[in-house]
């Protein structure tokens, strides 16, 4: 999996490297490589291009790649907007060199629009206010542009750490990223910001220098994820899981996660209900329908997964101290999260917990769990979900775009898999009764739970290949899509 670096980090990185004597600085590195980038894959013979360069060194990359540009006979613009005067050694150096190669700057952008190619160099990592005017409508300017828009290290008005846009956003058709990737890139309004991501790391070994915390989720997380099943294998090898949740008119969440589970691969599904039991689903006849109690006391379950259309009534508030003390693997959603979100002590009875237990939050419950606001989650995603797991002694995801998996001993990772048909309701009732199935299959809890986030994901982004979606895509499609997924995976003897 690939290394993700905060900005605090990229800037030890950058601390810690040697340059040997003779050897390009980092800027004229950043800049070289964005100018070969753009001549070799955006431009394809065009020529025109319009590079905005600001007043930091992200600008400083730009003014590099322009002189460069400028050397292989292409017609280069350059718009600066900074302060000579203000400029860090390495920028002045990079303006200075623009000039020697003949180049003039602009104020403004010159007339007309038809460029091949617009480069975005205005903030960097450094970036933390909202953009103000003159800058919003530079932004404006580039993203009314036709043609590709590159962002060098990552889309100005991008929060390097979180993702959320600052007021205003270059929207990249590309974006060249210096040293390694940036969570900001992957998660929340990132991703829909950076358009193809790649990743420079300009000569370095960054994890060398700095050993990494978080990863990009990929395909690496499935290898391996269940073992190979054996011939005289029977329904008791492959775990039993109780799902428990289905308050009055809640009981879909409860058959979609058990359904789910029993096409996981799941040995034996039970779902006990809050509400009236079915005597069974006629869309799975191999669910067992049970009261949510008789569930929750079932000695030979080997994970739970308790949440789904649950409520908070006294009666849930019971079956979950049950569960608590088991010693079975829990995944806790939905109203199983607004019941610790409201009780002192089933709080504490979670983070004491010695078995394995996963909490899988969407940003409001989150918000509930640390007491905060949506926004606070959303403005600092990586620490709270850090928290969280921290809190709980859990293994916690993040829901939403970019979904953040965290650990309790401080690991991090961002999923890269899913997209915007399961913005839909029953999509978290498929994953607790996915990551449920794995659980009590024998999966170790990280595993689980990025097997899970990453899979779920996968399905929605095959069903919309095939055009099943984004719009109108429901939670129930994901079932057959997640079980032929599992079957073509490699296994493990």
């Amino acid at each position: 999996m690939d290394p993700i670096y905060r900005s605090h980090e990229i800037r030890e990185i950058e601390a810690r490297a040697v340059i040997a004597p003779g050897t390009p600085p980092l800027m004229q590195r950043a800049g070289v490589v964005a100018a070969h980038f753009a001549r070799d894959k955006l431009l394809r013979g065009r020529r025109r291009i319009l590079a905005l360069a600001g007043p930091g060194n992200n600008g400083g990359d730009g003014l590099v790649m322009a002189t460069q540009v400028r050397k292989w006979r292409l017609d280069v613009n350059v718009l600066f907007m900074g302060d000579e005067r203000k400029l860090s050694t390495d920028a002045l150096g990079a303006l200075m060199g623009w000039r020697a190669a003949g180049g003039v700057v602009f104020s403004d952008p010159p007339r007309g629009d038809d460029w091949d190619l617009v480069v975005d160099a205005l903030f960097g990592i450094g970036l933390e206010r909202e953009l103000t005017s003159p800058y919003v409508e530079l932004v404006t300017y580039i993203n009314r542009q036709r043609c590709a828009r590159l962002a060098l290290d990552l889309p100005s008005g991008l929060h390097a750490d979180s993702g959320r846009v600052l007021g205003s956003c270059v929207q990249a058709s590309h974006t060249l990223t210096f040293i390694g990737l940036k969570p900001g890139l992957l998660t929340s309004d990132g991703p829909g910001m950076a358009g193809e991501i790649r990743v420079e790391p300009l000569d370095l070994d960054p994890a060398a220098l700095l050993p990494p915390r978080g990863f990009a989720a990929d395909d690496q997380v499935l290898v391996d994820l269940l073992p190979r099943r054996q011939i005289n294998a029977h329904k008791g090898t492959h775990g039993s899981l109780g799902i428990i949740g289905g308050a009055p008119g809640m009981a879909g969440a409860a058959l979609l996660a058990g359904r789910t589970a029993q096409h996981a691969g799941a040995g034996r599904v039970y779902v006990g209900f809050l509400g009236h039991a079915p005597a069974f689903d006629p869309n799975c006849l191999e669910l067992m329908l049970r009261p949510a109690l008789d569930v929750g006391a079932l000695p030979h379950l080997t994970a739970f997964a308790f949440g789904p259309g649950l409520g908070t009534s006294d009666a849930a508030a019971e079956v979950l101290t049950q569960l608590l003390s088991s010693e079975q693997p829990v995944l806790l959603d939905a109203d199983a999260l607004n019941l610790l979100a409201l009780d002192d002590t089933l709080r504490e009875q979670c983070a004491a917990r010695t078995a394995p237990t996963l909490l899988t939050p969407h940003p409001a419950e989150a918000a509930r769990l640390l007491g905060g606001s949506i926004e606070d989650v959303q403005r600092e995603r990586i620490p709270v979900t850090l928290a969280l797991a921290k809190a709980f002694n859990a293994h916690v995801v993040l829901k939403g775009a970019g979904s953040i998996c965290a650990t309790p001993d401080g690991r991090w990772f961002i999923n890269r898999t899913g997209n915007p048909g399961l913005a839909s309701a029953g999509m978290g009732d498929v994953l607790s009764g996915l990551a449920g199935a794995l659980l009590a299959q024998g999966v170790a809890p990280l595993s689980a739970l990025l097997g899970a986030v990453y899979l779920h994901g996968k399905a929605a982004d095959s069903l919309v290949a095939q055009g099943v979606g984004p719009v109108g895509l429901s939670a129930h499609e994901l079932i057959d899509a997640i079980r032929a997924i599992l079957n073509a995976l490699p296994r493990r003897e």
